[in-house]
């Protein structure tokens, strides 16, 4: 067994886009079982934590060629955000029908701005020392979402 003490780092997975990133974990925002373990900031399996979107973002303009969570201006396109690095006429093509059959997920668009992204833990911290898990998308977005609107009520 290797007791997790203190973590600040796990591999997290991006279902619907089927990559893995090193993230650092920010914070731990909901457990389950009791609002102890959130004050306290204990990192069990099934807790919901925000995580650094960063390595997310350089994934996806290097796969897609647009920037997450930067808001479109008016005078400017969306596609042409990064145009001060040099890229051969097939790299921009590539990425181009890639970016064309690309939907993201406004929930998750909305993270990207704020750039914590809301993930839950799926190894046990506890028995075997690692935190690992995958980021919240979907329903399963949605349900602690307003599970955590609901905590800010009371």
């Amino acid at each position: 067994k290797y007791h997790a003490l203190r973590l600040d780092s796990g591999n997290y997975a991006w279902g619907s886009e089927n990559v893995t990133k090193k993230v650092r974990i920010l914070d731990v925002v909901y457990n389950a079982s009791s609002n102890e373990l959130v004050r306290t900031k204990t990192l069990l399996k099934n807790t919901i934590i925000q995580i650094d979107a960063q390595p997310f973002k350089q994934w996806y303009l290097k796969r897609f060629g647009m920037e997450l969570g930067k808001k479109a201006k008016k005078g400017e396109k969306k596609d042409e955000a990064a145009d001060d690095e040099k890229k051969s006429r097939h790299v921009i093509f590539k990425q181009k029908a890639r970016a064309s059959k690309q939907k993201l997920d406004p929930a998750l668009e909305e993270q990207f701005q704020s750039g914590r992204l809301l993930a839950c833990i799926a190894s046990r911290p506890g028995q075997c020392g690692r935190c690992d898990g995958y980021i919240l998308e979907g329903e399963e977005l949605v349900f602690y979402k307003r599970k955590l609107e609901k905590k800010k009520k009371a």
